[in-house]
């Protein structure tokens, strides 16, 4: 008798079925910039982020209209080991606080006319301590993976996805241990500045973690749903929905990259619709966008998450496109291109 697929195997299923870039955009696009009055390749990365645009927009004449920074907000069950400098409540304070306006990534959303939502995963139902058992069940992994399609349900047509959660970066840098290699201390950073004492207790929690699931770390969804938070599953699945969606993705910071190493670690060619909206202070984020084969388009020194990041670098997209798209081309502003 056939035992019935397991909550994983509709992941995986999607996961190998994924569309691709659409070439004959990218090659429309790049016949219009060989037309503006400028010198070819002049723009340098703006012009591949326009043909990235083409390519996972699927359109040649790519847009920007409905931008949009989803803000996931877990908790963790590992902030009972004193891994964070702050308690747990505050994942639901700072939600209130995006609620009502007052966060940075409310005003970064606001100065660049980009959307923004929120989305609490159960913040009175933190995961599971880590070190003690898994995080989330299969079941409970596979259905947080599946609410972040929920973000992509209006038409988005440019996305970034963000986080909240105290415990969180102690949750990414076990993941990058787990997929990459330990030991802990070559992937962990501060957080939100917890002290010496602070930072050892965080290494030595994440190392009992990696000695704890053992095997079980071969496979990057048991990663995610043993060392993952519900956050970081649901921007997972935001990030997939994204491709299904032909909505190009841009990576913020140290946590959100964690759900696009699990992604990646599944299959490289997942996360090719991403680009990195910039390389953040905290832990090793560098050394994961090498891994992940990113380079980012900000360096700011900046570690807040929420999607500050990628908000920022969202501006600097439009601004490629514009180029692209207003620009006179050399017949229309009367000046000689180069000879044939």
């Amino acid at each position: 008798m056939t035992e019935p697929p397991r909550p994983f195997d509709e992941i995986r299923l999607l996961l190998a079925n994924l569309p691709g870039p659409d070439k004959d955009s990218v090659a429309a696009a790049r016949a219009r910039d060989a037309l503006l009055t400028k010198p070819p390749g002049a723009l340098g990365r703006l012009e591949e982020l326009v043909e990235w645009l083409a390519a996972w927009q699927g359109r040649a004449e790519p847009r920007i209209e409905r931008p949009l920074v989803a803000v996931f907000a877990g908790n963790h069950g590992v902030v009972a080991q004193g891994v964070s400098a702050f308690p747990a409540e505050v994942t639901a304070q700072m939600v209130a606080n995006f609620t009502a306006g007052g966060a940075a990534i409310n005003q970064i959303c606001k100065t660049q006319g980009i959307g923004l939502k929120v989305f609490e995963l159960a913040l009175e139902k933190p995961t599971r301590d880590f070190t003690r058992e898994p995080a989330m069940d299969e079941r409970e992994a596979a259905a947080t993976f599946a609410y972040g399609f929920e973000a992509l349900a209006d038409g988005v047509d440019l996305f970034a996805p963000g986080e909240m959660g105290i415990g969180n970066t102690t949750s990414a840098a076990a993941i990058y241990a787990a997929l990459y290699g330990g030991p802990a201390a070559r992937w962990t950073g501060r957080g939100t500045g917890v002290d010496d004492a602070g930072l050892a207790r965080k290494n030595a929690v994440i190392n009992a973690a990696l000695a704890l699931h053992g095997a079980a770390l071969n496979d990057p969804l048991e990663v995610l749903r043993r060392l993952g938070g519900r956050e970081i599953a649901a921007m997972a699945g935001a990030i997939i929905a994204a491709r299904v969606n032909h909505a190009p993705v841009v990576l913020d910071g140290y946590v959100a990259c964690a759900a696009a190493a699990v992604l990646h670690a599944l299959d490289p060619l997942a996360i090719d619709h991403c680009v990195a909206g910039h390389v953040s202070a905290e832990g090793a984020h560098r050394m994961v966008l090498e891994k992940l084969g990113k380079r980012p388009l900000l360096d700011l020194d900046m570690r807040l998450g929420e999607g500050s990041g990628a908000a920022l670098a969202i501006g600097l997209i439009r601004t490629a496109l514009a180029c692209h798209r207003d620009m006179a081309t050399f017949d229309s502003a009367g000046v000689s291109g180069k000879p044939d």
